[in-house]
């Protein structure tokens, strides 16, 4: 006989409004989150305010399964808004605060939403954009609440958001671990964003006990990334689900982190990859020791990882992440090797292939792709595109569109984004290999590695390079540096520096863009410069005769 609670115990796991009540109901006073101004949220407050929030949207018309728009920034506005949506059962979908123009009208008509809610400062980008479906819009931010209008759009102040709880009305039908709870916007780099949507098991999959076992309870997590962001959202729903809490901040900033990690207390952090050679490019301060972190999640895995944490005394885990899965890799604690990610976790298999889905030998490199022992906790599809969700989910399994190699300890390494590999005279070449290396280089800040076309065959390699802020880059020092550092075929033969590279609103670099600037005129040819590379010759070592061994 099965248990006839069993399916509230699930829900009160994985459900955001069950999760959030039984943590108000068993630990009200206990701190939730922790604001930049430094005033604390408990559990109990949080549920109040939420709860005030939902039956103020019931008022302004959200249903159960309303997809609505939330375009604020990273503040505890806009985290009450979303887990006021998810407790009636609507869908979050938050919009990049850097959208404008095509980029932010593709958005607005993919979602279907009939609201929007907008801080004061990004409203009035919808004036100059097609506005799909939006009948209605909440203006936040706003000191004296006069909100701009926007022309055929119902305009609400702030104080639309304050509802009368008892007036909340229950959803039409329980909330399933299976609906949707969010809707998030990749970043295209070769096209338009694609919209991932995403269940309550999902979003626990990926950041709960299995996807993210180095969490505590009594962690506090330090907020760094946007909440249009999976990286965002997960950090924030993995201390809900563990009734932990976490600290939010402005941004990340090189020189107020670890003075931001002491003052909110905070024990956990995620980074990207790129931010810890800015923190260890910091003068040496005594706080580099008293900041209370005890560990953070970095991702991609730089080579500078075991300096960092010499410096800084802080674990490192390392994870494959991307918005449509649900950390399939885990790395053991402190991994020092660039390019890592972990081991496949419980409960997620994972296989690299050929362009034909056949399981390539170990040691090859070969296409990243998973599926999941337990149902809805990977991404169910992008919403409106049933092409590309075909494609990603061809066969059974999710195509991540990554390729990696395997070593013989189990361990899976990132090597390219496919179309990111680029094959230059037989080699195949990583943009990720020469980018690491390029990156090392002392005046360099930024790089992107791309093909561009050969006059003999296949491509040849082009680096766009960005120097640090006061400093210049010689191309002709870059390549002597880089020919020591990388095998002969993988030094590029172009270098073009820039001011800047092109990048998409979540910092995601346009390589795409680069390739069809392809080699410009202020581009540098190390050929025609006469720096021309080939490969050692090996001398074989001949026995003198007579010297041969017996017969």
């Amino acid at each position: 006989m099965s248990d006839p609670l069993e399916h509230r115990r699930t829900n009160s796991t994985l459900v955001l409004r069950d999760v959030l009540e039984r943590h108000a109901e068993e630990r009200p006073g206990q701190t939730f989150a922790v604001l930049s101004n430094g005033q604390t949220l408990t559990y109990d407050q949080t549920l109040l305010r939420v709860r005030s929030i939902a039956a103020a949207l019931q008022k302004l018309g959200v249903e159960q399964g309303d997809h609505v728009l939330c375009w604020m920034g990273a503040d505890i506005e806009t985290v009450l808004i979303w887990f006021a949506l998810n407790y009636i059962g609507a869908v979050y979908m938050p919009l990049n605060t850097a959208y404008r123009g095509l980029i932010l009208e593709h958005a607005v008509s993919l979602s279907d939403a009939r609201l929007i809610l907008a801080h004061t400062d990004l409203v009035t980008r919808l004036c100059d954009v097609d506005r799909g479906s939006l009948q209605a819009v909440v203006v936040l931010g706003s000191g004296e609440d006069r909100p701009a209008l926007v022309a055929d759009l119902k305009t609400y102040g702030a104080a639309a958001l304050s509802g009368a709880a008892r007036e909340l009305r229950a959803p039409a039908r329980p909330i399933e671990p299976w609906d949707t709870q969010s809707i998030i916007l990749t970043s295209g780099t070769t096209g338009p964003s694609k919209a991932v949507l995403s269940s309550y098991a999902h979003l626990y999959a990926l950041c709960g006990p299995e996807g993210w076992p180095f969490i505590e309870p009594n962690d506090r997590f330090l907020l760094t990334l946007p909440l249009f962001h999976v990286g965002g959202l997960s950090a924030v729903y993995a201390m809900l689900v563990r009734g932990a809490s976490f600290a939010l901040v402005d941004s990340f900033q090189t020189k107020t982190f670890w003075a931001a990690a002491k003052a909110t207390q905070s024990t956990v952090a995620g980074l990207m990859g790129a931010m810890t050679p800015f923190l260890l490019a910091e003068p040496v301060s005594p706080i580099d020791r008293d900041h209370g972190l005890r560990m953070a999640i970095v991702m991609p895995l730089p080579g500078n990882i075991p300096a960092f944490r010499a410096r800084f005394g802080i674990d490192v885990y390392t994870v494959f992440g991307m918005t449509e899965v649900s950390t399939p890799l885990i790395s053991d604690r402190n991994p020092a090797a660039a390019g890592l990610c972990g081991r496949p976790r419980a409960g997620i298999a994972v296989r690299l292939v050929d362009e034909h889905d056949i399981e390539v030998i170990p040691g090859q490199v070969g296409e990243l792709i998973l599926r999941s022992d337990a149902p809805w906790t990977m991404n169910h599809g992008y919403y409106k595109n049933p092409e590309a969700t075909a494609q990603a989910w061809r066969n059974g399994w999710f195509h991540t569109g990554d390729c990696f190699r395997q070593d013989a300890k189990g361990n899976y390494f990132f090597v390219d984004r496919k179309k990111d590999a680029i094959r230059r005279r037989g080699e195949n070449i990583s943009s990720f290999e020469v980018e690491a290396a390029v990156s090392s280089f002392p005046t360099v800040k930024e790089v992107a590695a791309v093909g561009v076309p050969s006059e003999f065959s296949e491509e040849e390699l082009l680096i766009v390079v960005a120097a640090v802020d006061g400093q210049a880059i010689s191309p002709q020092d870059l390549v002597q540096y880089l020919s020591q550092k990388l095998p002969y075929f993988m030094v590029p033969r172009y270098i073009r520096v820039v001011e800047a590279l092109p990048k998409t609103p979540t910092q995601k670099v346009e390589k795409h863009v680069l390739r069809s600037q392809g080699v410009t005129p202020d581009t540098f040819d190390r050929e025609s410069a006469g720096l021309r590379l080939k490969q050692e010759r090996l001398v074989s070592r001949t026995p003198p005769a007579g010297a041969g061994g017996r017969g």
